[in-house]
């Protein structure tokens, strides 16, 4: 046998029932509300009045479909619906670019209030403090599916933005920086600045987005622009703002992992970061020679391990930054200096070997520290001096070479 029915309705059948006339009421006024509504945004936000026609249209729209979906739901308190989607699904995905999450707030903050201001002339006698608790209870609704689709073209943002900086980060790593990816780094707010460095380490295991969210945040308090992505094990940062990379590489450091981390050296702009890349990348490669590097360290610290690893650009740096200006400044400062290295950096030793004064190797070698910058009687000096003067034999010996 069927069940015997209630003789009283359900819950939610009792109340549309006991809330019919006030139902009809708004169905009926809800063109004149979003009418109002449109009106106050246009008398009390100038962000409003200052828009194209196409986007107050769809603001309009957006309204409209806001006192739609209030009425439905006042309807059916006790169904759950997709707020977001019968609100905003209305307007284009653009317009939450065109708006910003506040203008969003504030426009649904004047309907709400329109609406709010209008219960005692909808709402039927004696329905006007239950259309008011619906309301508030409709308004904590659409704050968090505004707060949802903010949430979500946010999220598609990032996404994009990551894949966009990921792309920029390895043209440059890879030697294929063009006008292209200046314009990518442009889109990611990159503005330019005049000096710009890359640094190199190794990335720490775990997730890459906080990690590359704490470059950034280091990146935030050091006042550097940066543009950074985790290519396999290195975390690569392209730095600009600061013509001093060691300093940019001592503010970064704290989000890599142990081991090496190389700064390159201070190129004019984007495109230009490509030898910086590739100074850093040479140093990472060839640092573990040096057991006693510095962390961080400046690549072109590296020069002796890098040029003994095969790095072609650190061999041409040495021969042409260090043998060519002491081979033009004279036989007596390549003479002098070959001597003091091999008499094991003895000055006596030296002036014998030379049938000089040892105040005379002495003064030599203050001119070889003046003409290169590296200071023959510190050992690390000493060291890439001598490699210095071994390759600008090898290519002064052999042309082809």
């Amino acid at each position: 046998m069927p069940e015997p029915q209630s003789s009283s309705p359900e819950p939610a059948a009792r109340d549309a029932h006991s809330h019919a006339a006030t139902l009809k009421r708004l169905e009926k006024s809800s063109g004149s509300l979003a009418a109002q509504a449109i009106t106050r945004m246009d008398e009390t936000l100038p962000w409003y009045r200052a828009m194209p026609p196409e986007n107050r249209s769809w603001i309009g729209l957006v309204a409209q479909a806001g006192i739609a979906a209030f009425t439905e739901w006042f309807r059916h308190p006790d169904t759950p619906q997709a707020i977001s989607t019968d609100v905003f699904g209305t307007a284009p995905r653009e317009l939450t670019r065109a708006i910003t999450l506040r203008q969003t707030v504030e426009m649904v903050r004047t309907t709400i209030e329109v609406m709010e201001s209008a219960i005692d002339e909808v709402a039927a006698p004696g329905d006007e403090s239950v259309l008011r608790e619906a309301l508030l209870v409709y308004a904590r609704e659409i704050a968090f599916a505004t707060a949802q689709v903010y949430a979500q073209a946010a999220e598609a943002r990032g996404a994009w933005d990551a894949r966009l900086e990921s792309l920029v980060v390895n043209a440059v790593l890879s030697g294929e920086a063009d006008e292209g990816a200046v314009s990518r780094a442009a889109a990611l707010g990159w503005n330019s600045p005049d000096h710009v460095c890359v640094v190199l380490g190794t990335a720490p295991e775990g997730d890459s987005e906080l990690t590359v969210e704490a470059i950034r945040r280091a990146a935030r308090h050091a006042k550097l622009q940066v543009l950074t992505g985790v290519l396999g094990n290195r975390l690569v940062v392209i730095a600009g703002g600061s013509d001093n990379p060691l300093a940019v590489a001592k503010s970064l450091i704290g989000p890599y992992a142990a081991g090496a981390v190389v700064a390159g050296p201070v190129v004019p702009d984007l495109l230009a970061a490509t030898r910086s890349a590739q100074a850093a990348a040479a140093g990472l490669k060839a640092c573990f020679a040096w057991q006693d590097a510095p962390r961080p360290v400046l690549a072109d610290d590296l020069l002796p391990e890098r040029a003994i690893a095969g790095d072609p650009s650190a061999r041409e740096q040495l021969v042409e930054e260090i043998y060519r200006p002491l081979e033009e400044a004279g036989s007596a400062l390549l003479e002098t200096l070959s001597v003091y290295l091999e008499q094991a950096s003895s000055l006596e030793g030296a002036a014998r070997m030379l049938f000089v004064h040892p105040n005379t190797v002495r003064y030599r070698l203050r001119r070889v520290t003046d003409v290169t910058g590296w200071s023959p009687s510190d050992v690390r000096s000493a060291f890439t001096l001598r490699i210095a003067l071994i390759l600008g034999r090898l290519a002064g010996g052999d042309p082809q070479t």
